[in-house]
């Protein structure tokens, strides 16, 4: 018996990627990566800038090893600001909080307490942020203000409201940017939402658009073949030169339908692209004539068909088309009557035929008068389709002349 192994790497798309390749899986399941480069460059920063301003303070404890480590401690927490946002925006305040208590010279340190808490708000932990310079600012104001005596350097002298509020006020202005910051943010996320939606509102509209075209082009030509295979198989023994016309009208038919289909086809594998002919409207209603008669049936045309603009044009020759085809498949009329009609703004697209109906099956979907629904509701327009009192069946279809198109 043959051993059974685990799913190999052409498995992974249904157990899921392997554990070392993080990078094949959910990218929102993923951690953050450590953001490396800037911490460095932010680390040399603390550290030079330090060294520096502990020239201009003399009256300050001058740095040292504590001093150095503490620098290094707020510096590195940052690594973590993407992961534990709301934890590194406490854990630098504190550091900074312990240096300055120390007597340590004022310098770049604030720049650390300054980025973790930007990283909270954008990330969300709002509270975490404003809590941390809160804290990081009281605990300044209580060693400027009152435990400077007791605390490193000697003799150092007390601070003055002035320049607490001073403080006060870089801290609001720390958090106003970084409230900005996630606003805009957020409206970016939004934004790029709404492209995506609109994009696959889009996508949705076209696959329907090309179901639809499909349905009307393969529903009319197959019902013809349909009628036509029926009739050449009759009269093979009997007249065959009529089964040779018969034959010779399937062939025309799949032809026609080949080139429709390929014509819809092309949109897909050339988005953007013009069509290589184009889209068929009421002025190929001769040939949907010759068509029904192909298949036995007697179309009359009554009143002249308009100038539409190319999507109604294309509706109403899909709807003539639809209605038809349903009058090949489901009635035992042959004759059928095609009327244009005009109401001020309207166009009034009646197709009657005089039934009964057959209740026969010609392999259709049962969509086909949904489709007329959705291409007349498109456009603006509606349709009514049901049997007439005299045993037919009648289909309406109401459209402007004018539509967005005509802009």
């Amino acid at each position: 018996m043959e051993e059974q192994r685990g799913p190999g790497p052409s498995h992974w798309w249904r157990y899921g990627p392997p554990w070392w390749n993080g990078s094949a899986g959910d990218p929102e399941s993923r951690p953050a990566r450590l953001p490396w480069r800037s911490t460095v460059l932010i680390t040399v920063f603390v550290l030079a800038g330090s060294h520096f301003a502990a020239h201009g303070q003399p009256h300050r404890v001058p740095l040292d090893t504590t001093a150095r480590v503490l620098l290094l401690a707020a510096s590195l927490l940052l690594l973590w600001r993407h992961r534990h946002p709301a934890a590194v925006a406490f854990g630098t305040a504190a550091v900074t909080l312990v240096y300055v208590s120390a007597g340590y010279p004022y310098g770049p340190v604030f720049l650390t307490v300054a980025v973790s808490c930007f990283s909270a708000v954008v990330a969300g932990h709002r509270r975490a942020a404003w809590a941390s310079l809160g804290l990081l600012w009281a605990g300044h104001a209580l060693v400027a203000l009152w435990l400077y005596r007791r605390l490193p350097p000697t003799g150092d002298k007390g601070a003055g409201i002035g320049q607490e509020i001073v403080v006060a006020t870089w801290v609001l202005a720390i958090v106003a940017l970084a409230e900005l910051a996630r606003v805009r943010r957020e409206q970016w996320a939004r934004e790029r939402a709404d492209r995506a939606q609109a994009a696959k509102r889009r996508a949705d509209e076209e696959r329907l658009r090309i179901a639809r075209e499909l349905h009307d082009v393969l529903a009319h030509s197959i019902s013809v073949i349909n009628v036509q295979a029926s009739m050449g198989l009759a009269l093979l023994d009997t007249d065959p030169e009529q089964a040779r016309t018969a034959l010779t009208t399937i062939r025309a038919a799949s032809k026609e339908a080949l080139g429709e289909v390929r014509q819809v086809l092309d949109t897909l594998r050339a988005p953007g692209a013009a069509p290589r002919a184009p889209a068929p409207g009421l002025g190929r209603l001769p040939e949907l004539v010759e068509q029904a008669a192909a298949a036995g049936l007697t179309v009359d045309v009554q009143g002249e068909p308009p100038h539409l603009a190319p999507g109604a044009d294309l509706a109403a020759f899909r709807i003539v088309q639809e209605a038809l085809t349903n009058v090949v498949r489901h009635s035992g009329s042959r004759h059928a009557r095609v009327r244009f009609e005009y109401d001020g703004d309207e166009l009034r697209l009646r197709i009657d035929d005089d039934g009964p109906a057959t209740g026969a099956e010609a392999g259709g979907s049962g969509n086909g008068l949904a489709g007329m629904r959705e291409r007349a509701a498109g456009l603006g327009g509606t349709i009514e389709a049901g049997p007439r009192p005299d045993g037919g069946f009648r289909v309406l279809a109401v459209l402007p002349l004018h539509t967005r198109e005509d802009q």
